[in-house]
C-alpha cells in the first residue's frame, strides 16, 4: 500500500495499466491497519504472515463496494478468514516447527525449549480453530481481537444477543478439538 497515491481516482499498476482505487482506501487503511493485523495475528500468531494477510484484506476491500459504514466490520472478517484460509493452506509451517523443536531438543537450551513448547501450543490452538465451524472460529478470533459483542454482531451480520452464546460454543468446541487431537493445552 506504501507508494500508492490513494487521492485521486486510479494509478498505474505494476504491469504498466490503470487500476482503480477506492477513494476511501488511504483514510481506511491508515485507520484500520492494525486493527486488521491484530485479528489476523491473533489466528496465526505471526506478526509477518498477518501483515501479509493485511495486504490482501486491503486489496479485496480496494475491489471491494462495501459501504463506508460497514468497513471495519467486514475487515476484520475478511481478516479472520483470510488467515484461517492460510493456516488450511500453510501446512508446511508444522514442520519447520517440528524441525525446529528438534533442533532446541538437540541444543539443551532451556530458554529455546520454552519457546519451542510456546510456539507448538500456539500451532495446536491455530490448528484446532481451523477445525471449528467457520462462524464461529470467526467470533472467537473477533471477540478476543479486542472487539465488542456489537462490534463482532455488526461484522458477522448476527444478533447482538446470539454472540455471547456463539463465543461460547466456540470456547467448548475449541477446547474439545483440543482434547480430541490430544492437547495438553
Amino acid at each position: 500500500m506504501r507508494g500508492t497515491a490513494t487521492h485521486g481516482v486510479e494509478v498505474r499498476s505494476a504491469a504498466g495499466g490503470v487500476a482503480h482505487v477506492r477513494p476511501d482506501l488511504d483514510e481506511v487503511f491508515r485507520r484500520d491497519y492494525r486493527v486488521v493485523v491484530g485479528v489476523a495475528a491473533g489466528v496465526l500468531g505471526d506478526r509477518h504472515q498477518a501483515e501479509d494477510v493485511a495486504q490482501e484484506v486491503f486489496l479485496s476491500f480496494n475491489r471491494s463496494s462495501v459501504p463506508a459504514a460497514q468497513t471495519r466490520g467486514w475487515l476484520c472478517v475478511a481478516a479472520a478468514h483470510t488467515a484461517l484460509n492460510h493456516i488450511r493452506s500453510h501446512r508446511r509451517r508444522a514442520g519447520r516447527e517440528e524441525t525446529a523443536a528438534t533442533v532446541a531438543h538437540a541444543v539443551g537450551v532451556p530458554d529455546v525449549a520454552e519457546a519451542v513448547v510456546l510456539r507448538d501450543e500456539h500451532r495446536q490452538v491455530r490448528a484446532a480453530l481451523a477445525r471449528l465451524p467457520r462462524t464461529q472460529a470467526v467470533a472467537l478470533v473477533l471477540r478476543h481481537s479486542g472487539l465488542s459483542y456489537a462490534d463482532v454482531a455488526t461484522a458477522l451480520d448476527m444478533s447482538p444477543t446470539s454472540i455471547g452464546t456463539t463465543v461460547r460454543r466456540a470456547e467448548s468446541a475449541l477446547r474439545k478439538e483440543l482434547h480430541r487431537h490430544g492437547s495438553h493445552i
